[in-house]
């Protein structure tokens, strides 16, 4: 029997997938559960495993090509003998007809999945984490993955690791093979202080560059909240006292995106509604404070790592959450629940010196906070003297299906009052 290897749907959203890199090669032996591609969906690179047990036969779609999702990408025969037979059926995915026979339901990539160590080297669900590449380079070298100790995000095993286990000298990664990339988290820092602008591919006048992947799936989330009524209400926080506190916690790894993160979350606590969203003509009121914070990617696009239950995790955890989810993010390695469980959104500019913006609202969300830079500012003070006092704006879009101008007040007021009057309460 010969079986199709589909393009699976690695998220609600995904409509297509890019090909990465194939870990089988053809006539390769493959067993249930093996991974044998690696698919960039919108969000992430996601290893994809086989339904089936055989020979991998064909390559439908190969490695830097895309595939609408359900699309044939590979053919398994579950004998040599009909390997010959898979390579003469196999068809470009523009002729392929998957609607004939339903495609199993993808599940490539298990939800929630369960990360433990195994004599130092870091598993999920039972399964050896490692980049394919590393395991193509220890299957050549013959080096046992399970005696290495990655030194990827999350211990994820990485190609440098079984070169140096092999007593090579590290080689720079394949193309197509996303490195860990470790990068500061995004915070509110002075004017002062220079920040480098996000990495923008250099391009010829008069070219037209196709949108990756990543970006298509921004669009679309884009058009979606068109489709909203919303409005915004701005608001202006003085920060002297939270940036003394920053001042005091940064040498502890704690950053300003955690420290606006837990504010909001905070103050989320006494307005649910703001926390909440428009669903089957409905208010739908989540069971936790999820808050998702916007980071640009290097190669294009946009990507909301998710801090769960940030008002109950304390502060120096949030921060170590933060860090590590933006390193993986950056890798594109984030699993679907680390992206799309934001309950409220946060997109801050103010590391760029921005004064103030509208946040686009994500879809599935019923608000978003826009954070400008945090400026001196010439005040008039209680006494009727003039002062310099540390200021920012902030603007919050919200869903007018859910949220009216009222409810957006009042939980930017007690968003103030926490920040300007007691943010050391963050800490506790």
């Amino acid at each position: 029997m010969i079986n199709e290897v589909f393009m699976p749907a690695l998220s609600s959203t995904m409509t297509e997938g890019k090909i990465v890199s194939w870990i089988k090669s053809p006539g390769d032996k493959v067993e249930k559960g093996e991974t044998v591609v690696v698919v960039e969906s919108d969000k992430a690179d996601m290893d994809v495993e086989s339904f089936y047990e055989g020979y991998l036969a064909a390559i439908v779609v190969p490695a830097g090509e895309m595939a609408p999702v359900g699309a044939a990408i590979a053919l398994i025969a579950e004998t040599e003998a009909e390997i010959e037979t898979a390579q003469q059926k196999a068809t470009p995915p523009t002729q392929t007809t998957p609607a004939s026979t339903p495609a199993p339901q993808p599940q490539a990539v298990a939800a929630a999945p369960v990360e433990t160590s195994t004599n130092g080297a870091s598993t999920r669900n039972g399964r050896l984490v490692a980049s394919p590449r590393a395991r193509k380079l220890a299957k050549e070298l013959k080096i046992d993955l399970t005696t290495l100790k990655g030194s990827g995000p999350h211990g994820r095993i990485v190609a440098e690791d079984v070169e140096a286990a092999a007593g090579r000298t590290p080689t720079a990664p394949a193309v197509g093979v996303r490195p860990a990339i470790p990068t500061p988290a995004a915070v509110a820092i002075p004017a002062t202080r220079s920040t480098p602008a996000p990495v923008v591919a250099p391009v010829t006048p008069g070219q037209q560059v196709p949108l990756t992947t990543f970006q298509n799936a921004v669009v679309r989330n884009m058009m979606v909240s068109l489709e909203v009524p919303t409005f915004h209400v701005g608001y202006t926080i003085t920060t002297d006292n939270l940036d003394k506190l920053y001042k005091q916690v940064k040498a502890k790894g704690v950053t300003m995106t955690a420290l606006l993160a837990k504010a909001v979350a905070v103050t989320l606590q006494k307005h649910p509604l703001v926390n909440a969203s428009f669903a089957n003509q409905s208010i739908s009121y989540p069971a936790s404070i999820n808050i998702a914070v916007a980071v640009a990617m290097d190669d294009g696009g946009l990507i909301t790592p998710v801090l769960q239950n940030a008002d109950k995790i304390d502060l120096y955890s949030l921060s170590r959450t933060w860090k590590d989810l933006v390193d993986r993010a950056r890798a594109k390695q984030l699993q679907p629940d680390e992206y799309n469980t934001g309950t409220f959104a946060i997109s801050n500019l103010g590391m760029f010196g921005v004064d103030r913006f509208d946040a686009i609202l994500p879809p599935g969300m019923g608000s978003i906070l826009a954070v400008g830079a945090s400026r001196p500012t010439v005040v008039a003070t209680a006494d009727g003297l003039l002062g310099v006092k540390r200021q920012m704006q902030v603007n919050i879009t919200c869903d007018h299906r859910v949220i009216y101008g009222a409810h957006a007040a009042a939980f930017l007021k007690d968003l103030a009052t926490l920040i300007e009057t007691n943010p050391q309460s963050l800490t506790l």
